[in-house]
């Protein structure tokens, strides 16, 4: 078997993330206020917000720029130590 790695991430850099969570009024506010902390200068056109066909859950998608990994994994934990968000993708 052949080793392959996955392919290194140039930073800084567009990444896009999606956070899926419960559906709630506030939950895309949220999940904007958290990625803001560490990735400064989102827009509305950086922001996709898609609801599940029984509007039980949200997925909002960001694009924001990655300046490293310790940036990315500081944001993801962060989303996932709240309790509101179920997976970071």
């Amino acid at each position: 078997m052949s080793d392959v790695k996955a392919p290194k991430i140039e930073f800084p850099c567009d990444y896009v993330i999606k956070v899926i969570g419960h559906a709630a009024p506030d939950f895309t506010d949220f999940v904007v206020e958290v990625v803001e902390q560490h990735a400064p200068g989102i827009t509305e056109a950086d922001i996709s917000v898609t609801d599940s066909s029984r509007g039980r859950f949200s997925s909002v998608q960001l694009k924001i720029v990655a300046t490293g990994e310790d940036q990315l994994k500081a944001l993801f934990e962060e989303l996932k130590a709240s309790g509101r968000v179920h997976m970071v993708l």
